[in-house]
């Protein structure tokens, strides 16, 4: 028997994100993040530790919980803003009391622009965090190489710079700014280059590209190819650069963000919560249905219970649809932009978690786990009740030869292959699909009623509408038509069919109804070619084994075995037959395949 530990690992996503250890005693031991959630994890457990420390802390782990996020960039930040906030235990090795860069343009006369870890409230712009100091070093290497500004901490107001408090430095002598500190640079000039570095920093080049491909094209055309070349290699940087290494626009700031994912039974609402375009937490709530609730009442009372319980104040939150908060919250559905995509993420995590949830419980409560599919299958189907017992009919012939048809037996949704049956094909002569589906279908349920057998709340017909109407008309002779459901599952586009209905019904190309059909169909398909193999193998292995005198059946297996066909053993020499069966018996094939005619 697993333990709950080993369930949640094995059921992780592979998938980035970041991952929480537990104790007994539910306290955070540590937090990490993974490329692969699920193998990352796993190697903590599948693996000799060599740090002590290490292997003291997998022994306390008693629950293991993830956040997932789009890539392994994104974890990284996640990772950090939780571990910044929760302070785990056994994170403190990680601790420097850092935290990731970002870029900065101060408010100030003649704006500065710079890299900082410290985020200052003074008015300041802020752009970031960024993933590693190789962006931000590449950033700044990029906007001093495009726009020669100030790197001094001057007060530059216009009465100290006519005052002629300041002289310029060595930045002015090198060309690397212009002098602002003397009056050298008009203000207007100095922030308009300042306003083309903030687009850059927002990950809109479009601007800058168009000014600087112009530039370069008027100094090719005074032939100052060295110049050119040097804007084009700006050109090539710009161009190169191409994602900001947020998680989220860093504009959006204390939004906290809400989704649902139900079925018949249980509803399971995600929160996260974003602060300066990155996510401080993650939490998924289930809620067991009592009366079928709408998704639209049960996240309304998600969302009051976790704002309550997280202590949350944000004036905005974002949903997949509109509920009634009161007029002091506004409730923003997004359609398109970086809150769509924040909502797409939250929907995401609450997804993964209802599938590990399924995981575990098809696991360690498969009754549940039964009741559960066949309540929606019930629902999928639009059937009158639960499909406990479902058969699958399928028809396999190559050229009209042997035809034979194959009934499984689904029970519980699961293969019950005890009630598996073959039927060889008596009343139909070449290949007739539709009326081979009509005997095989009458044979079997006419059995059923002769012997008093259950009969099944479901029929599955491999085929569409001819087969479908074929085997109708078999239920239609027993009596039995409206009171079995009876379906076709076309094999192109998955299209089911229904008895009179021109309609074809499409089910979600992940739902679990039509996986279980799909399983029937590939179940029946495979028993039927099985049978239908053996019976050609037999057939031809009998054939042979009556033509030839004195050569029994265990014989010719062991000379089928060894030539592959009655074609080879044909034109095998009598010394190669001699090596496996014998010289006489070897004699007597051959003499016989002498007098055959060719």
């Amino acid at each position: 028997m697993q333990t709950p530990l080993e369930l949640q690992i094995q059921t992780l996503p592979d998938s980035p994100g970041v991952y929480q250890y537990f104790d007994k005693d539910d306290k955070l031991l540590y937090v990490g993040k993974a490329k692969n959630l699920k193998k990352r994890v796993m190697s903590y457990f599948n693996k000799v530790n060599e740090s002590g420390r290490i292997r003291v802390m997998v022994r306390k782990i008693a629950r293991v919980k993830h956040i997932v996020v789009p890539t392994e960039s994104e974890a990284l930040l996640l990772e950090n803003n939780l571990i910044k906030k929760l302070q785990p235990r056994y994170n403190v090795l990680l601790k420097d009391d850092k935290s990731y860069p970002w870029m900065c343009i101060k408010k100030e006369p003649f704006s500065r622009v710079f890299h900082t870890r410290n985020v200052i409230k003074d008015g300041s712009e802020y752009f970031g965090p960024y993933t590693s100091f190789k962006t931000v070093h590449t950033l700044m290497s990029l906007i001093k190489e495009l726009y020669p500004l100030r790197t001094c901490n001057y007060d530059l107001n216009e009465a100290n710079i006519k005052s002629g408090k300041y002289k310029v430095c060595l930045e002015y002598h090198i060309g690397n700014c212009k002098g602002p500190c003397e009056g050298n640079e008009p203000l207007a000039e100095y922030q308009r280059h300042v306003d083309a570095i903030r687009e850059i920093l927002k990950g809109n080049f479009k601007d800058s590209l168009r000014d600087f491909k112009k530039l370069m094209q008027e100094l090719a055309a005074d032939m100052r190819f060295e110049e050119a070349q040097k804007i084009k290699e700006k050109i090539d940087v710009l161009e190169s650069y191409q994602a900001r290494s947020t998680v989220f626009n860093p504009r959006i700031s204390n939004l906290d963000v809400f989704s649902i994912i139900s079925d018949e039974s249980m509803a399971y609402v995600n929160f996260i919560q974003v602060s300066h375009g990155a996510i401080v937490r993650s939490h998924t709530m289930e809620i067991k249905k009592k009366l079928d609730e709408p998704d639209e009442e049960l996240l309304e009372i998600a969302v009051v219970e976790l704002r309550e319980r997280f202590n949350l104040r944000s004036r905005e939150i974002l949903v997949p649809y509109e509920i009634d908060l009161g007029e002091n919250i506004k409730v923003t559905v997004p359609k398109l932009g970086d809150k769509k995509q924040i909502l797409d993420l939250s929907e995401r995590n609450a997804r993964f978690y209802r599938m590990d949830q399924l995981k575990q419980i098809k696991i360690t409560d498969p009754d549940r786990h039964t009741k559960r599919i066949m309540a929606q299958m019930k629902q999928d189907l639009r059937l009158p009740e639960e499909p406990r017992h479902i058969e699958c009919f399928d028809n396999s012939n190559i050229q009209g030869t042997n035809p034979v048809s194959a009934c499984v037996v689904f029970k519980d949704g699961k293969p019950s292959k005890k009630d598996y049956r073959h039927f060889n094909i008596k009343t139909v002569e070449g290949p007739n699909d539709f009326a081979s589906m009509e005997e095989v279908v009458f044979r079997r349920y006419r059995r059923l009623l002769d012997e008093n057998e259950p009969l099944p709340q479901l029929i599955i017909i491999d085929g569409g509408k001819g087969q479908l109407s074929s085997a109708l008309k078999s239920l239609e002779a027993l009596g039995l038509r409206g009171k079995i459901t009876i379906l076709g599952i076309a094999k192109r586009l998955e299209e089911l069919f229904y008895p009179e209905d021109p309609v074809p019904l499409y089910l979600d190309k992940k739902s679990e109804t039509l996986k279980v059909i799909q399983h029937l169909r590939n179940e029946a398909h495979r028993f039927g070619i099985t049978h239908h193999r053996n019976k050609r193998s037999k057939g031809a292995l009998q054939t042979s084994v009556e033509s030839i005198p004195g050569i029994g059946e265990k014989t010719m297996v062991t000379l089928l075995k060894q030539f592959k066909s009655v074609k080879r053993l044909k034109e095998a020499a009598e010394e190669d037959i001699a090596k496996v069966i014998g010289p006489t018996k070897a004699k007597k094939i051959t003499e016989y395949y002498k007098t055959q005619p060719n």
